[in-house]
């Protein structure tokens, strides 16, 4: 792997807000670091990165990211365990999924060690607001977008990479109530759903917007053809349990690859658990949850790990699902952060040593 060597820059700020901080109180992804990665793509060759004080950034009004949305994100934790030491969890994966939105949306891919060694520097810097209270963590976002400027429809030839870090406690508190969707689509055939791209969760606020008018926390999406097939559950790939087997759909164009998703899929082979990796359609889910044989539904991501739906509604009809004592929801989610905040052993080689 090429390294970045002596070229990094690192600009400390001045002072630190930590001080301003009540850690014990965070909400999900609001309160901002001291410090930011920026990364520029000029001349047709990405700039050696920065690290800077947190700041807000200059755009010309022109600039091609506020006409035509090419912005792509991730989205990722850092960690932290009883002896202070910092961990993340699968950053590769990441940075290949970073690099497959940014060929989608015709964005430069992104060297690898300008993501990784930038990120590893970032953490090291910023390793004191990583939180250590139990479920809080140090969210990470690394994003690209178009910076050059034209009212021409084509792509930029300017681009801007950052990551910008926020202490965040837990994402989500209890169980959700959800509507599957019958006539908005989260992505089509050929499109980017599989990349993480802005306009994609743009496009999901004003459906959602609507499931909440009528009482539910979230959309369960369908497909964009019959709306068949469940897909997705909010921002987050969606696991169904029906009898003793794990079910979630296949990636494919409209489905994001989700980080969380196949680390959910290997826990759940090595504990022996059943899976099945195929087309869930909504009429299955919705005898499974007549006859008593659908035992869960759970989202699955980064930002939540693991969120349990504890109903969901279809065609004018809520489904209550039961209330399990030792469910697959809370045994996946526990396995999985225990690896996270180091505190088992790491069989699949995941943990990724910050400090």
């Amino acid at each position: 792997m090429e390294t970045m060597a002596n070229t990094l820059v690192v600009e400390k700020a001045k002072t630190s807000k930590i001080h301003e901080v009540d850690f014990d109180n965070l909400s999900f992804g609001s309160t901002y670091t001291d410090h930011m990665l920026v990364c520029d793509y000029v001349n047709g060759e990405w700039k050696a990165p920065k690290i800077v004080p947190y700041q807000p950034i200059s755009l010309d009004p022109s600039a091609k990211i506020f006409h035509y949305g090419q912005s792509i994100f991730e989205g990722m934790k850092a960690y932290k365990d009883r002896d202070g030491g910092v961990w993340l969890f699968r950053p590769l994966e990441n940075f290949k999924r970073l690099n497959k939105s940014a060929k989608r949306l015709a964005i430069p891919e992104l060297p690898e060690a300008y993501f990784m060694e930038g990120l590893t520097t970032l953490l090291q810097l910023e390793r004191d607001w990583v939180p250590q209270n139990p479920g809080s963590s140090l969210y990470v976002r690394p994003f690209m977008f178009a910076s050059g400027t034209g009212f021409h429809a084509s792509p930029a030839d300017e681009y801007k990479f950052i990551i910008a870090c926020a202490p965040s406690g837990a994402y989500f508190s209890g169980k959700v109530k959800v509507l599957i969707e019958e006539t908005y689509s989260r992505a089509a055939n050929g499109g980017v759903g599989y990349a993480k791209a802005g306009g994609n969760y743009a496009g999901q606020f004003y459906p959602t917007q609507l499931a909440v008018e009528k009482g539910y926390q979230q959309v369960i999406w369908t497909d964009d053809n019959n709306h068949e097939f469940i897909e997705e559950a909010g921002a987050m790939n969606v696991f169904v349990r029906i009898n003793d087997t794990l079910i979630t759909a296949p990636t494919n164009d409209r489905i994001l690859d989700g980080v969380t998703r196949k680390s959910i899929l290997d826990i759940a082979k090595s504990e022996g658990i059943a899976t099945e990796v195929r087309k869930i359609s909504v009429k299955e889910v919705v005898e499974a949850a007549k006859n008593g044989s659908l035992k869960e539904l759970f989202g699955a991501g980064t930002a939540a790990v693991v969120s349990p739906i504890a109903a969901f509604g279809y065609q004018g009809v809520d489904y209550d699902l039961p209330e399990l004592e030792n469910s697959y929801a809370s045994l996946l989610k526990q396995r999985i952060t225990d690896i996270q905040y180091n505190r088992a052993e790491d069989k699949f080689g995941w943990r990724y040593k910050v400090i």
